[in-house]
Protein backbone atom coordinates (compact mmCIF):
# COMPACT_ATOMS: atom_id res chain seq x y z
CA UNK A 1 0.00 0.00 0.00
CA UNK A 2 1.46 3.45 -0.26
CA UNK A 3 2.28 5.64 1.58
CA UNK A 4 0.27 9.45 1.84
CA UNK A 5 1.98 12.40 1.41
CA UNK A 6 1.03 15.57 3.02
CA UNK A 7 2.52 18.81 1.28
CA UNK A 8 2.62 22.50 1.58
CA UNK A 9 2.07 24.15 -1.15
CA UNK A 10 1.40 27.73 -2.30
CA UNK A 11 -1.51 28.55 -4.80
CA UNK A 12 -2.12 32.24 -5.40
CA UNK A 13 -0.09 33.52 -2.71
CA UNK A 14 -1.42 31.07 -0.07
CA UNK A 15 -0.35 28.40 1.23
CA UNK A 16 -2.37 25.02 1.89
CA UNK A 17 -2.04 21.18 2.75
CA UNK A 18 -2.10 19.17 0.15
CA UNK A 19 -2.92 15.58 0.83
CA UNK A 20 -2.43 12.43 -1.69
CA UNK A 21 -0.68 8.55 -2.34
CA UNK A 22 1.09 10.52 -4.91
CA UNK A 23 5.07 11.78 -4.60
CA UNK A 24 5.71 15.47 -3.06
CA UNK A 25 7.23 16.31 -6.67
CA UNK A 26 4.03 14.89 -8.60
CA UNK A 27 1.63 17.61 -5.75
CA UNK A 28 3.81 20.19 -6.23
CA UNK A 29 3.35 20.12 -9.87
CA UNK A 30 -0.52 20.06 -9.56
CA UNK A 31 0.15 23.54 -7.58
CA UNK A 32 2.42 24.92 -10.00
CA UNK A 33 0.23 24.17 -12.83
CA UNK A 34 -2.65 25.98 -10.90
CA UNK A 35 -0.09 28.75 -10.24
CA UNK A 36 0.57 28.91 -14.08
CA UNK A 37 -3.06 28.63 -15.28
CA UNK A 38 -3.92 31.55 -12.97
CA UNK A 39 -0.94 33.78 -14.79
CA UNK A 40 -2.12 33.06 -17.78
CA UNK A 41 -5.64 34.23 -16.94
CA UNK A 42 -4.20 37.54 -15.17
CA UNK A 43 -2.13 38.45 -18.22
CA UNK A 44 -5.69 39.02 -20.22
CA UNK A 45 -7.13 42.08 -20.19
CA UNK A 46 -9.75 43.21 -17.23
CA UNK A 47 -8.79 40.51 -14.67
CA UNK A 48 -8.16 42.21 -11.54
CA UNK A 49 -12.00 43.57 -12.24
CA UNK A 50 -13.36 39.88 -11.99
CA UNK A 51 -15.05 38.30 -9.23
CA UNK A 52 -13.20 35.86 -7.24
CA UNK A 53 -15.95 33.44 -7.71
CA UNK A 54 -15.68 34.67 -12.40
CA UNK A 55 -11.82 33.50 -11.86
CA UNK A 56 -12.02 30.40 -10.55
CA UNK A 57 -14.77 29.43 -12.91
CA UNK A 58 -12.40 30.59 -15.67
CA UNK A 59 -9.69 28.57 -13.87
CA UNK A 60 -12.13 25.22 -13.69
CA UNK A 61 -12.65 26.23 -17.57
CA UNK A 62 -9.47 26.41 -18.83
CA UNK A 63 -8.17 23.38 -17.02
CA UNK A 64 -10.85 21.15 -17.98
CA UNK A 65 -9.62 22.81 -21.86
CA UNK A 66 -6.78 21.54 -20.88
CA UNK A 67 -7.94 17.81 -20.25
CA UNK A 68 -10.03 17.61 -22.72
CA UNK A 69 -6.92 18.31 -25.07
CA UNK A 70 -4.98 16.35 -23.72
CA UNK A 71 -7.45 13.74 -23.40
CA UNK A 72 -8.48 13.81 -26.74
CA UNK A 73 -5.05 13.92 -28.35
CA UNK A 74 -3.98 10.64 -26.13
CA UNK A 75 -7.38 8.88 -27.51
CA UNK A 76 -5.75 9.64 -31.41
CA UNK A 77 -2.70 8.38 -30.34
CA UNK A 78 -4.19 5.28 -29.26
CA UNK A 79 -6.41 4.76 -32.15
CA UNK A 80 -2.97 5.32 -34.13
CA UNK A 81 -1.03 2.81 -31.92
CA UNK A 82 -3.86 0.50 -32.35
CA UNK A 83 -3.88 0.96 -36.34
CA UNK A 84 0.11 0.56 -36.78
CA UNK A 85 -0.68 -2.74 -34.58
CA UNK A 86 -2.72 -4.03 -36.87
CA UNK A 87 -0.34 -2.76 -39.88
CA UNK A 88 2.36 -4.63 -38.08
CA UNK A 89 0.26 -8.16 -37.64
CA UNK A 90 -0.12 -7.29 -41.40
CA UNK A 91 3.28 -7.19 -42.64
CA UNK A 92 4.45 -9.70 -39.95
CA UNK A 93 1.67 -12.28 -41.90
CA UNK A 94 2.93 -10.70 -45.39
CA UNK A 95 6.88 -12.00 -44.29
CA UNK A 96 5.78 -15.34 -43.57
CA UNK A 97 3.91 -15.65 -47.11
CA UNK A 98 6.97 -14.29 -48.75
CA UNK A 99 9.34 -16.28 -46.95
CA UNK A 100 7.45 -19.18 -47.59
CA UNK A 101 7.19 -18.51 -51.45
CA UNK A 102 11.56 -17.70 -50.69
CA UNK A 103 11.99 -21.50 -49.57
CA UNK A 104 9.77 -22.36 -52.77
CA UNK A 105 11.85 -20.69 -55.01
CA UNK A 106 15.22 -21.79 -53.50
CA UNK A 107 14.16 -25.53 -53.75
CA UNK A 108 13.13 -24.91 -57.29
CA UNK A 109 15.86 -23.05 -57.63
CA UNK A 110 18.20 -26.47 -56.34
CA UNK A 111 16.32 -28.82 -58.14
CA UNK A 112 16.99 -26.47 -61.20
CA UNK A 113 20.95 -25.93 -60.76
CA UNK A 114 21.04 -30.26 -59.62
CA UNK A 115 19.33 -31.25 -63.00
CA UNK A 116 21.76 -28.58 -65.13
CA UNK A 117 24.40 -30.41 -63.41
CA UNK A 118 23.18 -33.74 -64.64
CA UNK A 119 22.49 -32.51 -68.02
CA UNK A 120 26.18 -31.05 -68.44
CA UNK A 121 27.79 -34.23 -66.87
CA UNK A 122 25.24 -35.68 -69.90
CA UNK A 123 26.36 -33.57 -72.19
CA UNK A 124 30.31 -34.26 -71.57
CA UNK A 125 29.63 -38.21 -71.75
CA UNK A 126 27.91 -37.63 -74.74
CA UNK A 127 31.04 -35.62 -76.23
CA UNK A 128 33.12 -37.97 -75.15
CA UNK A 129 31.00 -40.32 -76.81
CA UNK A 130 31.29 -38.60 -80.45
CA UNK A 131 34.98 -37.71 -79.70
CA UNK A 132 35.64 -41.88 -79.44
CA UNK A 133 33.27 -42.67 -82.14
CA UNK A 134 34.83 -40.12 -84.62
CA UNK A 135 38.63 -41.88 -83.49
CA UNK A 136 37.36 -45.26 -84.41
CA UNK A 137 36.54 -44.42 -88.04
Amino acid sequence: MKKRNDVKVVIGGKQYNMGGYESEEYLQSIASYINSKTDELKQQGGFPKLDSDIVNILLQINIADDYFKMKRSQEEIEREYTEKQKETVDLKREIIGLQAKLETFEQENRAVREENLELQKRIIRMEAEIEELRRKK
